[in-house]
């Protein structure tokens, strides 16, 4: 979203390097206040049941009815785990018990980054919640992998299920990059597989 307006006194703004910076960043022309504009964090959950893992098929945009873990944009004043839980809650009507953070993934290309954290589903009392059209849980065999929304979510899974097949879960982060010739259009990156 381009910032066209100041939104301490409603002057123009233009782009410009402030004074100590060395970046362009939208200045207000009347008051100098610097608008700056940062990645948007999401978070979300790998949800696990034993053998399974709960995804949710999307009722909003963009990729309405596609599949997805629950996951979304963090609120102002929560903790990226606080998040995590609400967005399943949200997303799935799940309780879940948060392991440890599992992945990170940058997207630099669209200004994001997602956080996802392995979790364990408290119980079976789960339901389409607001922006989900439903909710199931599903085995790797069963994972509809051409209808999964999302690169992050293909990614994540793909290496989720790798991992719990050594029994092995590190923190890992990758990129997804969009240079590439791939039918899909990413390129995954790898490029730290512990801390």
């Amino acid at each position: 979203m381009q910032v066209s307006y100041c939104a301490q006194c409603g002057s123009h703004v233009s782009e410009k390097v402030p004074a100590g910076d060395t970046r362009p960043r939208l200045v207000c022309d009347q008051c100098g206040l610097v608008h700056y504009q940062n990645p948007k964090v999401v978070v979300g959950c790998i949800v696990q049941w034993q053998d399974q893992i709960l995804l949710c098929r999307r009722g909003i945009q963009p990729r309405y009815g596609y599949w997805t873990v629950p996951a979304g944009f963090m609120e102002n004043g929560e903790t990226t785990y606080q998040g995590a839980v609400r967005e399943t809650w949200e997303e799935a009507t799940a309780r879940v018990e948060l392991i440890a953070p599992y992945l990170t993934i940058n997207l630099p290309h669209i200004n994001q980054v997602y956080l996802l954290f392995r979790a364990n589903l408290s119980d079976t009392d789960f339901a389409p919640g607001i922006e989900s059209l439903e909710t199931e849980l599903f085995t790797e065999a069963q994972i509809p992998w051409e209808q999964l929304a999302f690169p992050t979510v293909a990614a994540a899974l793909r290496r989720y299920f790798a991992d719990r097949a050594v029994g092995d879960f590190p923190h890992r982060m990758a990129d997804i990059a969009e240079d590439t010739p791939d039918p899909e259009g990413y390129r995954i990156d790898y490029f730290a597989d512990q801390f």
